[in-house]
């Protein structure tokens, strides 16, 4: 049996947003339409690809395969034929993560055409611009749960502990050392340390700014010792200007996912381009 680009689309919607209530209502078409074309597609593909929940569907292994490996063509397709080159996208999401690698990752649309307004800010503001309207997609770090808003994982930042050259390693001589960080309560230095020594750090913050490019600037000044993301440091820790202080034995990780107003397609191809480029970055 041949697989028309309806099925796929029709698949691709249930998808994102999680049902097939959502899914119709994205494409425009009634209840069984969706369910008769997702019916079709398992047909031709010989395997379930949504189990129902009581709250819409989730993907099967199978599903999140033929997602990875579809979503990309059909959104360039989509651009293509609706001129959605032109169509201002905007995005939303913290400043060092989205200056160090997000719009890196973009280069390509914005060369071709794309054109991108940036809100930088935290989550619980970027998700009331979100639900209001005010911006397409955000990267959040935290998982958002509230109804009518979409998200799915997008990449996982790695944290290190680090400092320059010199620095008195381990947490009891780190109790010497000045710590910077990024915000008075240490949500990072605290996440990091309970995974890895089962408690709070033993000092408050020498230094407290928040930013993440001012807390490294600090560090490699070589004022104290902080934990900042690997995505962050990587290319001073091979250049020597930082040294790593513990190797944990399994990398505290915080997930970071991209989040969109269910039902509107607006910013699919750069939601699809983040997912190809992050998912395949060097490690």
């Amino acid at each position: 049996m041949d697989i028309s680009l309806d099925l796929l689309r029709t698949f691709l919607a249930i998808y994102r947003e999680g049902s097939i209530t959502g899914a119709a209502r994205r494409l425009g078409v009634s209840q069984p339409t969706v369910t008769a074309q997702l019916r079709a597609l398992e047909t031709a593909t010989d395997r379930p690809l949504f189990t129902r929940q009581p709250r819409g569907v989730r993907a099967t292994p199978a599903a999140d395969l033929l997602a990875r490996r579809v979503a990309d063509p059909l959104d360039q397709l989509a651009g293509v034929l609706h001129g959605e080159d032109s169509a201002v996208v905007h995005l939303g999401g913290p400043t060092e993560f989205l200056t160090a690698v997000v719009l890196p990752a973009l280069g390509g649309l914005v060369a071709e055409g794309l054109q991108l307004r940036v809100t930088f800010g935290l989550s619980d503001g970027l998700l009331d611009d979100l639900r209001a309207g005010a911006i397409d997609l955000a990267v959040l770090s935290v998982r958002p749960r509230q109804r009518g808003i979409r998200a799915e994982p997008l990449c996982d930042e790695e944290f290190l502990l680090v400092a320059a050259p010199g620095v008195a390693a381990g947490p009891e001589a780190l109790g010497r050392v000045p710590l910077i960080a990024y915000a008075e309560d240490l949500p990072i230095v605290r996440r990091y340390w309970q995974t890895e020594f089962g408690s709070r750090p033993a000092r408050d913050g020498a230094v407290v700014v928040p930013n993440l490019h001012a807390v490294l600037a600090v560090v490699l000044a070589g004022g104290g010792w902080s934990v900042l993301p690997e995505y962050l440091c990587a290319a001073d820790l091979a250049a020597g200007r930082l040294v790593k202080l513990h190797e944990p034995k399994l990398t505290p990780l915080n997930t970071l996912y991209l989040a969109w107003r269910a039902g509107e397609t607006t910013g699919d191809r750069v939601a699809a381009a983040l997912r190809t480029k992050l998912r395949s970055r060097p490690r």
